[in-house]
């Protein structure tokens, strides 16, 4: 195929060119519609690009396969036999991948340390989750993505699982040994579901760790808004193989997924393909020496730890690492890293990715340069200097593994849809959760429906929200009071 073809942006520019005149959505009507305040913000280009997919960008049969065609082209460009464009983000992408391998009251093998949205996708499908463990850091208080050996395991214990869902990289940017696990799963004739939003950049540098697809995964989901060139919401999930077939996984999106998709999306997608493809070598060649350059810098500052393959790889770790996420250790300064991501913010006008009760880290991607490294540089340096005013004096009180892992006592769907109300944050332990208790970021449920709440994880949200954690989606984001099971 030619990959130098980008066919939804040609079809937009041909839309442009031809002069059409639309009676359809989106009302604005290529701007003109627009509030002029709201116009000179977002700019007029975003209107006069928003069109119809069918009825705009293609005509009313969509006779061209625009779309088709440039997922065709996604497909073979990372070595899948099918590409799928969302414009719901992964959290739809992950959704539809696992109701097309597992069914309402039937069992899939997810890791523990799975993102929120699979949750969601368990509460909506009635799947029955068997949680496999992550690899836990004591020393770092961190969790890794589980082994291949975890996965057999589990599978030796429940036979009659229909699949694997596996969530790497982190977004700690740490993975797992996929090709291993990908072997585990294809020795059952059962497919494997990787979990890759962080992974979009992956297939197009030999540097960066191996891409699902290589590795031999069935269903491979990327948020290439993360690290891609993509706008936000845009996702690609990709097929190979024959355990799952891609009519069924279109179906699953289509009943998922939106009919109304955004063109602006799939043409960022699109464009996103074309530009790796020819240069995406070149990209991360430069990304990744910036990275080690950014790293060995910000190791100098005196309290921060930068962490690298020492730390997070190795037996009892990780398989492997993206070195552009940029994890740093803040632990030798007693600073939690919500105050200090916080403090950058205000102070150096410097967002990061994640802030969590010991770490901070910043994203880097082929978009960053030596002047966003230094304006990074410059803000971590400053904050060396203030960190007496950030201390506390109120440590989040992280368990031990054994006491955050918590019973799975009811379905997820069962106990998020049944008889629930609202207790006391103290007077919750022994109770069945009602609703997921998300820090975030990442995004990973401390506590999800379904399962029992103990004394050390309640603990560990309160002082967590206490110190700065955010738990936007439980009802009271305070963690004053817990959504649970009423008990009859």
């Amino acid at each position: 195929m030619n990959q130098s073809k980008a066919p939804v942006l040609e079809a937009l520019a041909a839309y442009h060119e031809s002069g059409q005149t639309p009676f359809t959505p989106p009302g604005h009507k290529q701007g003109r519609g627009a509030d002029p305040r709201v116009r000179a913000v977002l700019g007029d280009a975003v209107f006069r690009s928003d069109v119809l997919a069918t009825s705009g960008l293609d005509d009313r049969t969509a006779s061209h396969a625009v779309v088709e065609a440039a997922q065709a082209l996604m497909a073979e460009a990372v070595g899948a036999d099918h590409a799928f464009f969302s414009t719901c983000g992964s959290s739809l992408s992950v959704k539809s991948a696992m109701l097309s391998v597992a069914g309402p009251h039937e069992k899939l093998l997810v890791g523990r340390d799975a993102h929120k949205s699979v949750v969601s996708g368990l509460i909506l499908s009635g799947i029955q989750p068997v949680w496999v463990d992550p690899q836990w850091d004591e020393d770092r208080h961190l969790a890794h993505p589980p082994t291949a050996e975890a996965f057999e395991a589990a599978f030796a214990e429940h036979p009659d699982a229909r699949g694997a869902l596996v969530t790497t990289p982190t977004p700690y940017g740490t993975c797992t040994d996929l090709a291993a696990l990908a072997e585990v799963c294809h020795r059952r004739g059962r497919p494997l579901i990787v979990d890759e939003a962080w992974g979009a950049h992956l297939p197009f540098h030999p540097d960066l760790p191996t891409w699902a697809m290589d590795a031999g995964a069935d269903v491979c989901v990327t948020s290439v808004h993360k690290m891609g060139s993509g706008l936000e919401q845009s996702s690609v999930f990709h097929l190979q193989g024959d355990l799952v077939a891609p009519e069924v996984l279109k179906s699953r999106e289509d009943l998922l997924g939106t009919t109304s998709p955004s063109v602006l999306v799939y043409a960022a997608l699109d464009g996103w393909r074309r530009q790796m493809v020819e240069h995406g070598r070149v990209l991360y060649d430069d990304a990744l020496a910036l990275a080690a350059r950014t790293r060995e810098r910000i190791s100098r500052v005196d309290g921060m730890r930068v962490h690298g393959r020492d730390d997070f790889c190795g037996p009892g770790r990780a398989a492997d690492m993206d070195p552009l996420q940029i994890i740093i250790d803040l632990s030798a300064w007693e600073v939690t890293g919500y105050r200090a991501a916080d403090w950058l913010r205000r102070h150096h006008r410097v967002n990061l990715h994640i802030a969590d009760h010991r770490r901070v880290s910043a994203q880097l991607t082929h978009a960053d340069d030596d002047g966003t490294a230094d304006a990074l540089l410059t803000a971590l340096t400053d904050l060396a200097a203030h960190t007496t005013e950030l201390r506390t004096g109120r440590p989040v009180r992280v368990p031990p593994p054994p006491r955050m892992r918590l019973e799975q006592a009811a379905l997820p769907r069962d106990a998020y849809f049944g008889p629930t109300e609202q207790v006391p944050w103290d007077k919750a332990h022994g109770r069945i959760a009602a609703e997921m208790l998300t820090p975030y970021p990442p995004g990973i449920p401390a506590a999800l429906p379904g399962e029992r709440l103990n004394q050390d994880v309640l603990r560990y949200l309160r002082s967590g929200v206490e110190a700065g954690m955010l738990v936007p989606d439980a009802v009271d984001t305070h963690v004053t009071s817990v959504r649970v099971v009423r008990e009859e």
